[in-house]
């Protein structure tokens, strides 16, 4: 292609966009909020979020009382989520809703609310009281709104976070099991399968549990590990009915093998030394 043609289409997409950008900031300078505020509606269409978010900002406090003052709030918080600054989608959603409770975009604002605190919430790893404030306001907006065509999708992200919980929930306990602080990972299991029972990591909580709790029996002081090698077996037997078929199964065997020899082993000694 001539180089020569390649230049000028060049300088004119350069002369386009310092057209625009000199359009833009004129339209920011103007008092005019109805200009403005349509040119921030052709910016959004335009899915230009930045542009049509500056604008915003600018008209929608003047637009109070208006016809238009409600949309203009709705597009407003719209534009910051779209930008992925879902702190002030958050805060723009909710005070969308929470001023026009009988809006036609009351429903939409509540969801996207709750969607924003979704997007917000961080990995696992991390603190999860995000996680907690968005699964209240996906659970509040279901109760609000239970024939909602977002009811799947809000279900799926409540999944989705609960997941997160078990996940970190699960960890802190392995946590314990890492460092061999047996009896205090036995605890921590047996609590998280009482708290996550329908979690996809109580399976191995129940395994770690089993392991956890031989471990700490093993280097108790003689006269505790009958009793706390017992406790293994009881865990073993709830293990292997809750799940026959674990990829564990074969591990936990092993485990009640070795707490029934042990408990042979004292019974003889205890025999022995009577």
């Amino acid at each position: 292609m001539n180089r020569g043609f390649l230049h000028t289409v060049a300088i004119l997409g350069l002369l386009l966009l310092v057209s625009s950008c000199s359009n833009f900031q004129k339209l920011l300078k103007s008092n005019d909020v109805d200009k403005k505020y349509k040119a921030a509606l052709e910016y959004y269409q335009k899915e230009d979020y930045y542009r049509a978010n500056q604008l915003l900002e600018q008209v929608t406090p003047l637009l109070t009382g208006s016809e238009t003052a409600e949309q203009a709030k709705y597009y407003l918080a719209q534009t910051y989520f779209e930008l992925g600054d879902y702190l002030l989608a958050d805060f723009h959603f909710k005070n969308f809703y929470q001023t026009y409770p009988r809006s036609p975009l009351a429903e939409d604002a509540m969801f996207m609310q709750a969607k924003a605190l979704y997007n917000q919430s961080p990995s696992y790893e991390q603190d999860q009281t995000s996680t907690l404030t968005a699964i209240e306001s996906l659970q509040e907006y279901l109760v609000r709104y239970p024939n909602s065509e977002n009811v799947a999708v809000a279900n799926e992200m409540i999944d989705e976070l609960l997941t997160k919980l078990d996940k970190k929930s699960f960890d802190n306990a392995k946590l314990y099991y890492q460092l061999r602080y047996w009896r205090s990972a036995a605890v921590a299991f047996d609590n998280f399968q009482k708290e996550h029972a329908s979690s996809p990591y109580s399976e191995e909580a129940a395994y770690l549990k089993l392991d956890a709790q031989l471990r700490f029996a093993l280097e108790s002081i003689p006269s505790k590990q009958e009793e706390r090698l017992y406790t293994a077996i009881d865990y073993y037997q709830a293990f292997i009915d809750q799940y026959p078929n674990s990829k564990f199964a074969r591990d936990a065997e092993q485990i009640y093998e070795q707490a029934m020899a042990e408990i042979e082993k004292i019974k003889k000694n205890n025999q022995a030394n009577s």
